[in-house]
């Protein structure tokens, strides 16, 4: 009897495999992992193992046999895009390796079970440290900050030029940015992502992502290039200096936090931005992310500098051509910000010079 369950399992695990491979997905560097050991890695999946929740599943800590901790990503059966989500990100990162992309170790497609095994990273995500309660959040000094955003950009920078096809994640976060025991960052969540030949300047696509982190063209005209990325990076930035969520303030009708960083810059006070809880901080460094944070969220895509362009704006000695900056692109109503009511801010069309993916010289720098 224990024969013909152990065969029928690995039936199913062999279909999975198949389905993975008729779907066009390179897995030569990712492990076909079985459900049972995922299980018995996890204690059954049991609360107690659970350490986060995304879009479409739990993630739970577990062990492996071999002793590895891994961070155990479940989709859930329900979810109609569950299969899909699970094929974009099995086939986007499976064999990709980079110290800043969080490292895919093995995968498990076995009836209605979809699960994706990563590197487990100590200090979960980003947004728990910055934005977690008092008793999950800590003290993060610049310099972890300054390293973390650096690090995300690298990140970004690789998907984007580096790598062919070039890869634009769509749903950079703070929850998708996660933090090994040194806080180094690594990317995560790859299920959103889209594959960009040498020969595709932009892709028409359903709007996806998470609000707050959403590029205007990519809003409101659905192209997607890798701008989009460099926008998300943006806001990143600001909430990386400032510890505020982006989407702060939009139940007691505040002001957005890129509204807010703009109306800073206006009346010459930045560093009113900056995370009281931050300690001491270089004033002219921590000015130049937030100022560089703002080209990267400009409301026209070709005013953003590529992601090579942003880690130069932030690690070389080079002053920022400020007098090209304009407002970023945001989205308000009436009564704040709305997911279901978009409306750009500016009155200028916010699809008619996005398609360019070399930015124009506004974005450039100028040597000191």
């Amino acid at each position: 009897m224990n024969c013909s369950c152990f065969g029928a399992s690995t039936q199913r695990q062999k279909r999975g495999v198949d389905l993975v491979h008729q779907a066009g997905c390179s897995t030569a560097k990712t492990k076909n992992i079985s459900y049972s050991e995922l299980r018995r890695a996890t204690n059954n999946f049991h609360q107690s193992s659970k350490i986060g929740r995304g879009g479409f599943g739990n993630v739970y800590k577990g062990t492996l046999k071999n002793g590895i901790e891994v961070a155990v990503k479940t989709l859930s059966a329900e979810s109609r895009q569950g299969l899909r989500e699970f094929l974009t990100e099995l086939e986007t990162i499976s064999d990709i390796r980079h110290p800043n992309l969080v490292e895919l170790i093995g995968y498990c497609l076995d009836e209605n079970n979809r699960i994706l095994v990563y590197e487990y990273l100590e200090n979960r995500s980003l947004d728990r440290a910055l934005f977690g309660s008092s008793t999950s959040n800590v003290k993060l000094e610049w310099d972890t900050r300054a390293a973390i955003c650096l690090g995300i950009g690298t990140g970004l920078a690789f998907l984007h030029e580096e790598l062919v096809p070039h890869i634009v994640h769509r749903d950079i976060k703070a929850s998708n940015i996660l933090l090994d025991k040194d806080y180094k960052p690594k990317i995560g969540d790859f299920g959103l992502a889209k594959l960009f030949p040498d020969n595709i300047t932009h892709i028409t696509t359903q709007i996806k992502g998470t609000t707050g982190y959403l590029a205007p063209e990519y809003v409101m005209g659905r192209q997607l290039t890798s701008k989009a990325d460099v926008y998300s990076f943006g806001v990143l930035i600001l909430e990386t200096v400032s510890g505020r969520s982006s989407g702060s303030g939009t139940w007691q009708g505040q002001k957005l936090l890129l509204e807010l960083a703009w109306q800073f810059y206006e009346e010459g006070k930045l560093l009113e931005l900056v995370d009281p809880e931050m300690g001491d901080f270089p004033e002219k460094e921590v000015l130049k992310y937030i100022k560089v944070a703002l080209f990267c969220t400009q409301e026209q895509a070709n005013r953003r500098p590529m992601m090579s362009q942003v880690l130069d704006m932030l690690t070389r000695n080079i002053k920022l051509n400020e007098k090209e900056l304009t407002p970023p692109g945001f989205f308000q109503d009436s009564g704040g910000f709305s997911s279901t009511q978009l409306k750009p801010k500016s009155s200028e069309s916010s699809t008619s010079h996005q398609m360019s993916s070399v930015p124009l010289p506004i974005t450039q720098v100028t040597p000191r």
